[in-house]
């Protein structure tokens, strides 16, 4: 039996990275001046549905908003959603991916590092922002077609060296 890698099964030899996934999702990007209410940040999550939104200064990200740091400072004493300044609240720490990035090494930063959302960047620039869930869709899309293609060969393996044995 000739053992071959037909283009179909070669696609599952490559895995997604982040710059795929962007692209079926779509770079929407929402950003917010680190000068901006917190306020005027949840406005905009909630308008557009997203559970984070990047914070930038002079044109340049300089941190990131999250449902999790709203939770983490609604219980600060001084914490006004109204007045506060999100550039004071923000997680500045901000952990990025790469654009070629591995779905799989995602996943590692998102676990690892215990973050939801990655901004991914190309040639230095935010091109899309992912969240974990975004991900882990991605990884299953993967992961289901790369069974579909496994049971077709089998499947067609199977057939081929079945015989009909007369007695």
């Amino acid at each position: 039996m000739q053992k071959f890698i037909s283009p179909v099964n070669l696609r599952s030899l490559f895995v997604k990275n982040a710059e795929d996934i962007v692209r079926e999702k779509g770079n929407d990007v929402f950003s917010i001046s680190a000068h901006a209410t917190i306020e005027d940040a949840l406005k905009i999550m909630v308008a557009k549905k997203i559970g984070a939104i990047l914070v930038e200064e002079n044109g340049e990200i300089v941190g990131i908003w999250t449902e999790r740091d709203l939770l983490r400072n609604s219980i600060l004493d001084d914490f006004d959603p109204k007045t506060a300044r999100i550039g004071d609240y923000m997680t500045k720490n901000l952990v990025t991916a790469d654009a070629s990035e591995s779905i799989y090494r995602m996943m590692d930063k998102f676990l690892g590092l215990r973050v939801r959302h990655l901004p991914i960047k190309k040639d230095g620039k935010v091109i899309g922002l992912l969240s974990a869930g975004d991900v882990i869709k991605a990884a299953l899309i993967e992961k289901t077609r790369e069974f579909d293609e496994l049971n077709e060969m089998v499947s067609w393996e199977y057939y081929e060296n079945w015989r009909w044995s007369k007695k």
